[in-house]
């Protein structure tokens, strides 16, 4: 019932960022006006990466070998973790330069102030909700290592390192449609 709530509510916040687009064509993304999309797609390369070394963990498991399952988490594990420091530093420089909604909410340049607001409202919703369920993935990855090292799975048991991979690649999978749709999207368009 968690799962279906959340996927709703993702899907119904991408419906917002493409009914917002479609109500003003004129008016390009302010996420897509400066140099900030270099992070996106850096982040977006980590997590394809991070989809790799979930895959080769997964073949690791049908395997039976468990120092390889191990040794493929971790990685995986420091790509989650590495997707989420990106990710930080791509909120903090939002925040230095103001552009966080709310009464302190100012962009240079951008002549509708109320439609840069909704855009970085959908923005930070969107890649939070991103982002925790990458921080649940990093826990879920934790205790699969754990139950790894434990000797929990062999070529005979290995279903959590397969559910696991599912979630993960799930969760990567949502990051290939908001990345174009947060960073790309609009990139060539008329300035307003």
């Amino acid at each position: 019932m968690g799962y279906d709530a959340c996927t709703h509510t993702n899907h119904a916040r991408i419906a917002a960022v493409l009914c917002r687009r479609s109500s003003s064509p004129r008016t390009r993304s302010p996420r897509s006006t400066k140099r900030t999309q270099s992070p996106g797609a850096i982040n977006t390369a980590v997590l394809l990466c991070s989809s790799f070394t979930m895959v080769l963990a997964e073949r690791a498991g049908q395997l039976g070998r468990r120092k390889q399952i191990m040794v493929f988490l971790v990685l995986t594990l420091i790509l989650g973790m590495a997707f989420l420091g990106i990710k930080g530093y791509e909120w903090n420089e939002k925040f230095q330069e103001h552009h966080i909604p709310g009464p302190a909410f100012h962009m240079e340049g951008a002549g509708l102030q109320d439609h840069a607001q909704l855009f970085f409202s959908l923005y930070f919703a969107m890649t939070g909700l991103h982002a925790l369920h990458m921080v649940v993935g990093a826990g879920l990855l934790s205790l699969l290592l754990y139950q790894t090292y434990r000797g929990r799975f062999s070529a005979a048991y290995y279903t959590p390192i397969d559910m696991v991979g599912l979630y993960w690649h799930f969760v990567d999978i949502i990051w290939i449609f908001l990345f174009p749709l947060l960073y790309l999207i609009d990139r060539h368009g008329p300035k307003p």
